[in-house]
């Protein structure tokens, strides 16, 4: 596993893309280390990459531990609130904020703004979490009352399908709702970012201005 030639690889797919959608900014890659060890992490940080991605608590806490301190630490899963004492100001990106009880016990264990990205279910997918799209205004209307949230954008996750129209709609979707909230202009959520693209829908995600991509298998591999 060449990591240094995965993201060169990477990086020339999203170029394309982004030409493509033209959009000028390649979004950031954070590196999705859930399944690999320390020394591969290593690897990637070696090969330039400063943004990863954990949504495992056990996981986390090593990959932050072995890592240099000039990482910018992404937390990508679904949080429980007994769990996020323990996590929220350890990172710099929170991606799943989908709920009010998740957002009040994070601004109660806060000891600073935390950068929040709002989960959206776009897909409408059951097996999905996040909030409908029709609600998003909704929720994020409601979390001005919390002093120590931000939010600087919308996340979601595309269904695993080979239909690219599809995936892209989604995408799309995502960005309408994104530049709304941005329209808005709410000093509690800015609402600038859009963190959308994985593995295998990442350049998909790239024409549509995505700002982060989360990237596992494709730059990284698997290994645990």
């Amino acid at each position: 596993m060449n990591v240094q030639y995965n993201l060169e690889q990477i990086e020339k797919q999203l170029k394309t893309h982004c030409e493509k959608g033209n959009i000028s900014t390649l979004p950031n890659v954070i590196a999705v280390t859930k399944y690999v060890t320390i020394d591969r992490a290593n690897d990637a940080y070696n090969a330039g990459i400063r943004h990863f991605g954990e949504n495992r608590l056990e996981g986390f806490q090593l990959k932050k531990e072995a890592l240099p301190d000039d990482i910018v630490m992404h937390f990508i899963g679904s949080l429980q609130t007994r769990k996020v004492k323990e996590v929220i100001n350890e990172i710099d990106y929170f991606h799943a904020l989908d709920r009010l009880k998740l957002a009040k016990e994070i601004n109660k264990r806060a000891e600073h703004k935390i950068k929040c990205f709002v989960q959206v279910n776009v897909s409408g997918e059951e097996s999905k979490q996040g909030v409908a799209l029709k609600d998003v205004n909704t929720f994020i209307e409601t979390l001005e009352q919390y002093e120590n949230l931000e939010v600087v954008g919308l996340m979601t996750m595309a269904p695993l399908t080979d239909d690219e129209s599809y995936i892209k709609s989604l995408f799309q979707s995502l960005k309408n709702k994104r530049d709304e909230i941005k329209a808005l202009n709410l000093n509690y959520a800015p609402c600038t970012e859009l963190s959308m693209g994985m593995s295998n829908d990442f350049h998909l995600a790239a024409e549509e201005g995505a700002s982060f991509v989360r990237i596992g298998t494709k730059l990284v591999g698997k290994e645990e």
